[in-house]
């Protein structure tokens, strides 16, 4: 059997699950370990890298097979301004959540006991291991901010990932793309972590908050204010990804050469790229 019978959409579906449950194991392992560590094992650009590190071995796991989109944000954007099927956006959704889910639930039990130590009644001040709170849970940031920072970091992440992945453009070679995605995703933690903990992800933030609901935290769904919080990084991210996605169609697309068209002097090749990048991090 070639590989392109074996790319059915069970495949495709079982591919945005295991990448993103790569993706969540490190993600939010990296959180557990720093907050039950109490920063002697971890602090912040400790949690950046990590998340950062689990979107490139994510994308490597999936990218031959689905596209590696790991995010419904990224599913949504690449139906509306790329060829992807619409059909098959709410099952790579619920793939993506439902891989998240099961990752989550793995580090909810390997660092149960860790849990309890510093957190014997689960409350939100370990809450966010698993899900986002505005401000951290720490600073107090309006739901207004949390969904306008929400919409930005993931605006970027799309606008970003559009580029990278185009063979137009000056896109890496395609094994050096799910590094390179990665490094987006370090970047906009580093940049824009404060108001909303950087979910741009609803998958990533629904599934372990769902995890988390199941194994204790009874104000999974709220802020530290008590007020409902879980539907910001759900709608906030593919609001954010569709304006991202957008921007890099009608700024920077329209204008690349054609694929044909001989390269001038001082622009990227693109000529030999041309077939060495592959459907990775959300290309297809």
């Amino acid at each position: 059997m070639t590989s392109l019978g074996r790319r059915t959409l069970v495949g495709e579906l079982v591919a945005e699950f295991v990448g993103t449950a790569v993706l969540i194991l490190f993600g939010v392992g990296v959180v557990a370990q720093v907050v039950t560590g109490k920063g002697a094992l971890g602090d912040h650009d400790s949690i950046a890298w990590a998340w950062g590190l689990g979107v490139v071995f994510g994308v490597y796991t999936a990218g031959r097979i689905s596209g590696a989109h790991l995010n419904p944000a990224v599913s949504v954007a690449l139906a509306a301004f790329r060829d992807f099927e619409w059909r098959k956006v709410v099952p790579y959704s619920i793939a993506q959540t439902a891989g998240a889910f099961v990752a989550a639930l793995i580090v909810r039990f390997t660092y149960a006991d860790a849990i309890a130590t510093v957190d014997p009644k689960h409350t939100i001040a370990t809450q966010g291991i698993f899900s986002t709170l505005p401000g951290n849970g720490s600073l107090d940031i309006s739901i207004g901010t949390a969904v306008l920072d929400q919409v930005v970091g993931t605006a970027i992440l799309l606008f970003l990932i559009l580029a990278v992945t185009d063979v137009r453009n000056s896109a890496p070679v395609a094994w050096m793309a799910p590094f390179i995605v990665g490094l987006i995703v370090v970047a906009i933690g580093m940049a824009w972590g404060t108001n909303a903990g950087y979910a741009i992800n609803p998958a990533r933030d629904f599934g372990p908050r769902l995890a988390s609901f199941i194994t204790g935290y009874g104000t999974a769904f709220r802020d530290q204010g008590g007020g409902l919080y879980f539907w910001v990084p759900i709608v906030a991210p593919v609001v954010g990804g569709l304006i991202g996605a957008g921007a890099y169609v009608h700024l920077v697309e329209r204008f690349l050469p054609a694929a044909d068209e001989p390269t001038e002097v001082g622009e990227m090749p693109t000529t030999d790229l041309r077939d060495d990048v592959a459907a990775t991090a959300s290309a297809r």
